[in-house]
């Protein structure tokens, strides 16, 4: 039996996305791993209500924006209140894709990536 713990993606500035995921989502950090040679950070964020976390990875290295690919992957995230979250992610200007007939819409993080949000069931 497997659990699902955790998703990861990579992000090019850690603090840019932690406050973003944090306004956007109310997830806040739970734990924090820094290499010793600095060469990577890991954050892990949490919704505080379950055991699986958002892990974000900076790498010193990284040298240009992440390829994301024709972008089909993406975080799902559900709410009671979708009329609110929709008012909340317009007025931050980070809704990119609307499928009224599904009932979801996509935001767009700081690094590219797309979030879907719909209604919890």
């Amino acid at each position: 039996m497997f659990k699902l713990d955790h998703v990861n993606i990579n992000v090019a500035d850690m603090q840019k996305s932690i406050a973003f995921f944090n306004k956007a989502f109310g997830l806040k950090e739970v734990r924090r791993k820094t290499a010793k040679d600095n060469e990577y950070i890991i954050v892990f964020l949490s919704d505080g209500e379950d055991r699986f976390f958002l892990e974000l990875t900076w790498l010193k290295n990284m040298d240009r924006p992440y390829n994301l690919g024709d972008n089909e992957s993406h975080i799902g995230f559900a709410t009671d209140d979708i009329d609110a979250a929709y008012k909340k992610h317009k007025k931050m200007d980070i809704v990119c894709y609307e499928n009224k007939k599904m009932g979801v819409y996509f935001v767009s993080d700081p690094d590219g990536y797309w979030h879907e949000v719909k209604t919890a069931k």
